[in-house]
Formats: C-alpha cells, structure tokens, sequence
C-alpha cells in the first residue's frame, strides 16, 4: 500500500506572487500540504527543489515542482475550476496581455516606488509616475465593466489584484486623492471578498516536525 503524497506549497502570506497563487488553490479546493515560511529563514527542503528557493513553490510530487505563481494558477484551475476563473477563448490574448503587463513593467515600477532605497538609482516619483500608466488603463477598462475582462471574475482580476493593492497602500494618502475610482472600486470588492479574507488568515510558520497542514484546514471555507 502506498502512502497518499499530496502536493506541498511554500507560501509567504503578504508576497503577492503568493496570495494569487492561494486564491486559486482555495478556488480550486485543491488538496495540498501548506507550509509557510519566513522569506528570511528559507527550509533547507524549499531550497532543495527550488534553484532560487522563492515562494509560492509548488512541489505537485517529489520531480514534478512549479516555481511560477502564474504556472501554479493554471495548474490549480486546470484540475477544477468551479467559479470559471479560466478566461473563455476569446478573452485569453486579453488576459494575456494584461498579465503580461503586470508582471513586467507595472512590477518593475511598483518595487522602485515602494522600496527606492533597494535600488540603485531609484526616482520613487518617477517609478510611480510610470506604474500609474497601468492603473489608468485598468481604471478606463474597469469603468466600463465591475471585473477586468466583462462583469465576470477571470484569472485575470485574481493575477492582478494584489500588485495593484500593493500599489494603492505603498502611498495611501496620495492614492485615495487619485481619480481613480474604477480601481478603488474593484479593489474595495477583492479585499473583502471571501476568498481573500480566507487565505489571508494568519497561520504559524512551518517546522519540518509539524504535522502535515492540509490547505483546507489551514484556510478553512
């Protein structure tokens, strides 16, 4: 008799990468081990799996290890999407692009406004100034539709959402004075949406002598 080998993902709770990839698992009801860690004392077993030891790191079983949010997102959603978070065929090349957009030169700004003193060089206005172009284009796309890609909660929204509240609090007082209703909007629906209240709760850090943590039980529905 074999015994059972669920999937293991290291988590940190406030990294971005790491709450979209969360909300997708819990969307999915995927069966998973969680383990969350301190992003300043990695387990020597993530550093095993993982060449850059980041989270969120999904080892799907001892071989087969995701590393990439967006890649754990899929993999999560393609084993059950009850919600249909799946962007229809006609919407991917848009959620895409969005994502796309996110993840390089909205982050790529967002880092240098939120954290100047880790780069070299850092204007943190002029970083915020060139992440903002983003946040125009998803408040014109969000005054027309309550979600990103229609009326609908897409992948798109949960990818996206928690850079942009990042965003929104690296300057609150400057951010609430912004024209930018849409999005205040939209992100006032996502923080307090019951997915995210879920795999926001706080939970202890994992020590290789804990008993296994399902998912569920750690964010219980």
């Amino acid at each position: 008799m074999h015994e059972e080998v669920i999937p293991v993902l290291y988590s940190f709770r406030r990294c971005p990468y790491a709450m979209r990839a969360r909300m997708a698992i819990a969307a999915a009801d995927c069966e998973i081990e969680h383990r969350e860690i301190l992003l300043s004392d990695r387990p020597e077993h993530l550093r095993a799996i993982s060449a850059t030891a980041t989270v969120p790191c999904l080892e799907i079983r001892p071989g087969k290890v995701l590393v990439e949010s967006l890649q754990i997102m899929s993999w999560a959603l393609e084993q059950h999407d009850p919600l249909n978070w799946l962007p229809a065929q006609d919407q991917v090349k848009v959620a895409d692009e969005l994502i796309a957009s996110n993840d390089g030169e909205f982050k790529y700004n967002l880092d240098r406004f939120k954290y100047p003193t880790r780069y070299d060089d850092a204007d943190p206005l002029t970083a915020r100034a060139n992440a903002e172009r983003f946040v125009i284009s998803l408040d014109e796309q969000l005054g027309r539709h309550t979600q990103l890609l229609g009326d609908k909660v897409s992948m798109a929204d949960v990818a996206i959402f928690p850079f942009v509240r990042q965003f929104s609090r690296a300057d609150e007082g400057w951010f609430a004075s912004t024209p930018y209703e849409a999005v205040r909007r939209w992100l006032a629906w996502w923080e307090t949406a019951p997915i995210f209240g879920r795999i926001m709760a706080k939970i202890p850090v994992w020590q290789p002598s804990d008993p296994v943590l399902r998912f569920t039980t750690a964010f219980p529905s």
